[in-house]
C-alpha cells in the first residue's frame, strides 16, 4: 500500500528503527513466541512462525532471541496474549487499523483510544473502517534478487495476484489463503524472502495535505511506540515536499 511503503521508508531514513531496537525486538519475540504457542514450534510445519522469524531476520534480531522466544511458548509461565484489532479514523478521516497482542485489553483499549482523540481523530467499532482494505498477503524480496520482469513472471507463475517492483525491492501481492504456497515457489526460485506475512492493503488511498500528514505520521508513531501494538496501516498518501521533509 501506498500509506504502508511511505512511511516504512521514512522510519528507517529517520533510523527511528535503530533508536528502537531493543522495543522492536520485544515485539518480535511476542509476535514469535505466540506463533509457536498457537501451532508446532517447527517453522516448517507452522506458517505463521515462520513469517515472524523472517520479520526478526529481516531486523537483525539474533538467533539466540529467536530460539529463546520459540522456547518460552513451551514454558508452563508464558503470558497469554490477546489478538485484537482496533478500527478508527484518524486526522482527516484517514482510515487506521491497528493491531496487537495484549495481556492487559482494558490498557491497551485505553491507550489506543486516547491516541485517536489526542491527534484529533476517535477509535470505532471493528469492522468501520476493514471493509476499505483488503486482507492479502505480501511478500518482500531485496531487488537484487531478480528483475522486475523475472518476478513478475515467477509470481504470476506461482498464483500471485500483484507484483510492484521499485528501487527499493519487490513487493509480491497475493490470496490471504495462497501466501503459503505462494511463498514455498518463489523460495525454491529465489531462497527466502525478507518478509512474508498477511496484512491489510487499501482498496484506495487518500492523498492529504501537509498539515494533515504530518499529524497522521505523529499518531503512527505513537501508535508503534506503544509496547502492545504489533502493526498500523491506513489508507493516505503524503505529498512529495512533505515525503522529502519527513526523510531529511
Amino acid at each position: 500500500m501506498a500509506g504502508h511503503s511511505q512511511f516504512k521508508n521514512i522510519m528507517h531514513r529517520k533510523g527511528r528503527q535503530d533508536a528502537m531496537r531493543s522495543k522492536l525486538f520485544s515485539k518480535l519475540a511476542r509476535e514469535i513466541t505466540v506463533s509457536a504457542k498457537m501451532g508446532l514450534p517447527d517453522p516448517n510445519m507452522n506458517a505463521r512462525l515462520r513469517a515472524a522469524i523472517l520479520a526478526a531476520r529481516a531486523e537483525n534480531m539474533p538467533k539466540d532471541n529467536i530460539d529463546r522466544a520459540i522456547k518460552k511458548a513451551a514454558g508452563a509461565d508464558t503470558e497469554n496474549y490477546d489478538e485484537i484489532r482496533y478500527e478508527g479514523y484518524g486526522p482527516g478521516g484517514v482510515a487506521v487499523i491497528v493491531e496487537a497482542l495484549t495481556d492487559n485489553r482494558n490498557r491497551t483499549a485505553s491507550e489506543v483510544r486516547s491516541y485517536f482523540t489526542k491527534s484529533g481523530g476517535n477509535l470505532a467499532e471493528t469492522g468501520a473502517v476493514s471493509f476499505m482494505f483488503d486482507r492479502v498477503g505480501r511478500i518482500e524480496y531485496a531487488p537484487g534478487k531478480a528483475d522486475a520482469d523475472t518476478m513478475m513472471e515467477a509470481a504470476i507463475e506461482a498464483g500471485a495476484d500483484d507484483v510492484t517492483s521499485s528501487e527499493d525491492g519487490h513487493e509480491v501481492i497475493c490470496a490471504a489463503e495462497s501466501l503459503a504456497e505462494v511463498q514455498r515457489a518463489l523460495e525454491q526460485k529465489f531462497g527466502e524472502p525478507n518478509k512474508a506475512a498477511l496484512v491489510w492493503r487499501p482498496q484506495n488511498t487518500v492523498a492529504v495535505d501537509d498539515e494533515t500528514g504530518e499529524k497522521l505520521m505523529r499518531l503512527v508513531e505513537t501508535l508503534e511506540d506503544n509496547d502492545d501494538v504489533q502493526t498500523v496501516t491506513a489508507n493516505f498518501e503524503l505529498s512529495d515536499a512533505l515525503l522529502a521533509k519527513l526523510s531529511a
